[in-house]
């Protein structure tokens, strides 16, 4: 059983057991709201679901699974009421919190979407069809970054086929990277150019986006690129346990899209790669659908994925630069599900499962 793509439903679910709760912090944001909306879909294995956002207490959210479900302010006592947390929240608050939620009376399982503890030797790092098992079943776990996310799926089956040697990649990343507020940003954006004929000076972006696209995401650093695009390589350095002879580069641009991430990657490795055997190993790779037929203009685009648990990839070439030891391919995923709160919901089924099967 699946939904909206080909990723497996949670063991706990098909079993029929469940746990008493699941609760999501930050559940008012884009991506608490998408947790909610996968906690549905896929049949999550839990008797209630408790939402938790300060600033919409007492709001009422209507779920065709978990019936009425009144937002309450959080606690640590309430949260640590509830096995399983799935936090969307900031990196300072998750920095604060996630360890104060950890653990307590029903061992708590926090799932944390900020980047406070990615980088964290003790605290593991992962996407669940690569690198999930053990490790999804750790008091605190941390959710990679939407565009290593997305890139990630499509890169650790011809990593684990053909090997790594280095990957140089270039993203398209959507409004919704900036949360509901960017979105709206560039929805009101286009909506004033319609009626006024300028866009309104901008909020969430640094410059104007719709129209336009921002070749920055995130603080510069010291070596001229920026946080997003550093954090593509620090975390696929430690989800894929790559040594540090696979180097990883990328140029991260928001683009006026909605909630959607494009990804053009190049990529060289130690063995022989054929473009036509890689599809095939692309097909059979979890979350991944290959939609490669440019004679019928049929490749990866954004509104397609857009909703879609799938990754898709397409555009597949052998590469120019490095030849038989080099492809090239082009890639989207959706932002708020992939690269956010499908990954979390994925890590805590597995987490569940190991639970209910003790």
């Amino acid at each position: 059983q699946a939904a909206r793509g080909g990723v497996a439903m949670g063991a706990g679910a098909a079993a029929g057991k469940k746990i008493g709760c699941v609760g999501i912090l930050g559940s008012s944001g884009a991506v608490g709201q998408e947790m909610l909306k996968c906690l549905e879909e896929r049949g999550f294995p839990a008797e209630r679901v408790r939402l938790f956002a300060n600033r919409s207490v007492g709001n009422v959210v209507k779920s065709s699974v978990f019936g009425d479900i009144t937002m309450e302010k959080f606690t640590v006592e309430a949260a640590q009421e509830c096995e399983v947390v799935l936090m969307a929240v900031s990196g300072g608050f998750s920095t604060e919190w996630a360890p104060k939620i950890s653990g307590g009376p029903k061992n708590t399982a926090v799932i944390d979407n900020s980047s406070a503890w990615r980088l964290d030797k003790n605290v593991p790092l992962v996407i669940p069809e690569i690198n999930g098992g053990k490790n999804s079943e750790a008091a605190l776990i941390a959710n990679p970054n939407c565009t290593t996310a997305i890139g990630a799926m499509v890169l650790w089956p011809l990593h684990q086929k053909y090997k790594l040697k280095n990957v140089i990649m270039s993203t398209y990343q959507a409004a919704s990277g900036a949360g509901a507020a960017g979105m709206a940003e560039l929805e009101d954006g286009l909506a004033a150019w319609v009626k006024e004929g300028k866009v309104p000076p901008p909020k969430a972006f640094a410059h104007q986006l719709p129209f336009n696209v921002i070749p920055q995401i995130d603080a510069f650093q010291k070596n001229g690129y920026t946080k997003e695009e550093m954090k593509v390589t620090w975390e696929l350095q430690k989800i894929f346990g790559l040594p540090d002879s696979v180097k990883v580069s990328c140029t991260a641009v928001r683009v006026p899209t909605l909630r959607a991430h494009s990804e053009s990657i190049v990529i060289e490795t130690e063995l022989p790669v054929d473009p036509d055997e890689a599809r095939e190993v692309l097909r059979k790779a979890p979350g991944v659908k290959v939609v490669d037929d440019p004679a019928s203009l049929k490749y990866p685009l954004p509104l397609n994925a857009t909703g879609e648990h799938d990754v898709e990839v397409g555009r597949i070439r052998r590469s120019l630069i490095y030849g038989d030891h080099g492809l090239e391919l082009f890639l989207s995923g959706d932002q708020l599900l992939r690269g956010a709160a499908l990954n979390a919901v994925l890590i805590a089924e597995q987490a569940v499962a190991a639970r209910l099967a003790a």
